[in-house]
């Protein structure tokens, strides 16, 4: 959920959206909606409110595993066809070059790189999830022949699901159990 420290980028979604509807807004009148939506009467009390929070210069992004891979094909085929990515972007310096692409699903971004010293292989990634059942039901009914995950009780209060990529990569999708 957003706070009033997203609100520059609230207000962004709102006219881009209001834009694809037909109704365009100016940048300051979608500030000062985002405002009204926290109760506030204008914009200028909500930046008060920023300063007085001390908005940090430094704001961490969710981050992004380099994971290596040694085919993309082989990748491809597991990623997408199997666990459901797509693709962002793919790069590669010339036709005869290594792979290094950007794929990602409901919010998790990874990149897969054919590149040696990227990535080791081996790497475990943790992935926190919300609907883990429907998660493991999806990959269950796809009967990809090189991996059938179960839905494991772990002893943290969490069920999750560990999936082996082709190149030794662990991927562990945790769902915590409501205590």
């Amino acid at each position: 959920m957003r706070t009033f420290r997203d609100a520059k980028a609230m207000a962004k979604s709102l006219r881009t959206e209001m834009a694809a509807r037909g109704v365009p807004l100016s940048h300051s009148e979608a500030l000062e909606i985002v405002a009204r939506q926290f109760g506030l009467d204008n914009y200028n009390i909500l930046a008060a409110r920023l300063r007085d929070a001390g908005e940090s210069a430094v704001r961490l992004n969710p981050a992004v595993p380099v994971l290596r891979i040694f085919s993309l094909d082989k990748a491809k085929e597991f990623y997408l066809d199997f666990l459901g990515f797509t693709v962002d972007w793919e790069h590669r310096y010339a036709d005869d070059m290594p792979a290094y692409i950007a794929i990602s699903r409901d919010g998790l971004t990874l990149h897969l790189s054919e590149h040696h010293g990227d990535g080791s292989p081996g790497a475990t990634v943790f992935v926190p999830i919300t609907g883990i059942e429907a998660f493991h039901r999806d990959l269950s009914a796809k009967r990809y022949p090189y991996a059938r995950p179960g839905l494991d009780e772990d002893p943290w209060q969490a069920r999750s699901v560990t999936v082996i990529d082709p190149f030794g990569n662990t991927l562990r999708f945790s769902e915590p159990k409501d205590l």
